[in-house]
């Protein structure tokens, strides 16, 4: 073991968060990932600006409307990439880099089943989500054309993020961010190319991203085969093993189901939204854009607080664990703050980025401003629960998030709806809503919560 440590430990990509200043650790590690998260949510927005734009509003909108059908599956997979990357960063973190390497190849092989799974589940039950979500007409055609698609094509998506997860999980945030970068710059140029040169219309936009996603699941799995770190992939050595895949199932499926429930529910508030035309489509389509970019900092301080309370519960540092997680919350809060202040300033013009029609603008810009002041709510459950998984306690993020953004929020449109006020902001409340009982009901679990006992290794 001696001799693994020295050969793996300082690899100039890797960090190693069980020493040094956590607050510096933290943001270097999650800089990259920001700016990674933001250059990926941008080529997405591409993608709805050059149908908004260059081909119809049915397209703009079908297009928009297929995030909670697409996140649902991507949440599933997710669910099993953060398992995976649990128990990489505790093993790193304790140092026992054998296991790391056992880790990594199980989680390979577990990306290839999960791919042709998830390639099939979600070419068949395309048709029947998008009639759930009472999409009709050209909407369902457009939606419907662009699924079948991106699906066909979503081993890329797979691949780069359990393959990014690696990294991260071992502190290289870096390198993810790299390709991400080089992935968004193709998914525009072929959005443009296909679109605008061609007149592929949806279909263009769909086969952009695929052949995108491919290109960053390439460059991740060329340096994972090829790196002297701990994390190297032999292909020969990718299979099962048993008992990584037992630690990986009991973080990583109470966390799939977690994000993909919760991504699912979302399918719900958009058929409220819909019934109220497509005006209102388009402007939720916008909202939902802007949205996803809100949510980046937390998101990558969550994923920071992750990595950080794995490493350090590798190493039985409880203390020091949670001290990451705490500076983790006030970066996100502080950062969440000034996020939202400049967009209710520019709520119009971010709307009109994504379709200049008046009365789109007018009703994006009314979502906007109304739910953008309650994000920093969000930051104690992202990043809290982040630092639970990072713990290998992904049961209790679960049940929180399914009672809040699930059985709460939709007891909370079916009143709202049926018995109060069937208006669009009412029910556009019914986000802020979740987002208060979940950060409460995760603040009191957190505060109370054992972390000696939930380590992995």
């Amino acid at each position: 073991m001696e001799k693994s440590v020295r050969v793996f430990k300082n690899r100039q990509h890797d960090i190693d968060m069980t020493e040094g200043n956590a607050f510096q650790q933290i943001l270097m590690f999650a800089l990259p990932l920001l700016v990674g998260n933001i250059f990926q949510q941008l080529y997405n927005m591409v993608d709805t600006w050059v149908v908004g734009n260059y081909v119809s509003t049915e397209a703009f909108a079908a297009v928009g409307n297929v995030g909670p059908i697409t996140n649902t599956l991507i949440g599933l997979f997710m669910g099993f990439a953060s398992g995976a990357g649990v128990v990489v960063s505790q093993y790193y973190g304790a140092h026992n880099f054998t296991k790391v390497r056992d880790a990594v190849h199980n989680a390979i092989m577990l990306t290839v089943i999960l791919t042709v799974a998830m390639t099939a589940i979600g070419v068949a039950m395309t048709p029947l989500m998008l009639r759930f979500m009472k999409m009709q007409g050209a909407v369902y055609n457009e939606a419907k054309e662009y699924l079948s698609i991106y699906f066909a094509g979503i081993a890329g998506l797979l691949f780069y993020n359990m393959g990014s997860g690696i990294l991260r999980a071992v502190g290289d945030s870096r390198r993810p961010f790299y390709f991400l970068l080089v992935s968004a710059l193709t998914n525009t140029v072929l959005d443009l190319l296909f679109v605008i040169v061609f007149g592929m219309g949806v279909a263009g936009v769909a086969y952009a991203t695929i052949i995108a996603q491919a290109l960053s699941a390439i460059l991740t799995m060329i340096v994972l085969i090829r790196t002297d770190s701990c994390v190297k992939v032999t292909l020969r050595d990718v299979r099962i093993h048993m008992d990584m895949m037992k630690k990986t199932i009991s973080v990583g499926i109470p966390a799939a189901l977690q994000m993909a429930v919760t991504a699912f529910s979302n399918v719900f508030v958009q058929s409220y939204i819909n019934q109220f035309g497509t005006n209102y489509m388009g402007g939720w389509t916008a909202y939902s854009k802007v949205d996803q970019l809100i949510f980046l900092p937390m998101q990558s301080l969550a994923l920071s607080a992750t990595t950080f309370v794995g490493q350090n519960l590798g190493r039985s540092q409880t203390e020091r664990a949670r001290y990451g997680a705490r500076v983790a919350l006030f970066m996100a809060m502080g950062i969440t703050l000034l996020v939202t202040v400049v967009v209710i300033i520019t709520a119009p013009f971010l709307v009109r980025f994504f379709n200049d029609k008046p009365d789109v603008v007018t009703a994006g810009t009314l979502f906007l401003r109304t739910l953008t002041p309650f994000y920093v709510l969000c930051c104690i459950n992202q990043i809290y629960s982040g630092a639970l998984r990072g713990a290998g306690d992904s049961r209790a993020p679960m049940i929180i998030m399914l009672a809040s953004f699930v059985v709460f929020r939709q007891i909370y449109l079916f009143i709202v709806s049926n018995f109060i006020s069937n208006t669009v902001v009412p029910i556009a409340m019914g986000y802020p809503a979740g987002w208060f009982v979940c950060s409460m009901l995760t603040l009191i679990y957190y505060r109370h919560a054992d972390f000696g006992r939930s380590r992995l290794v």
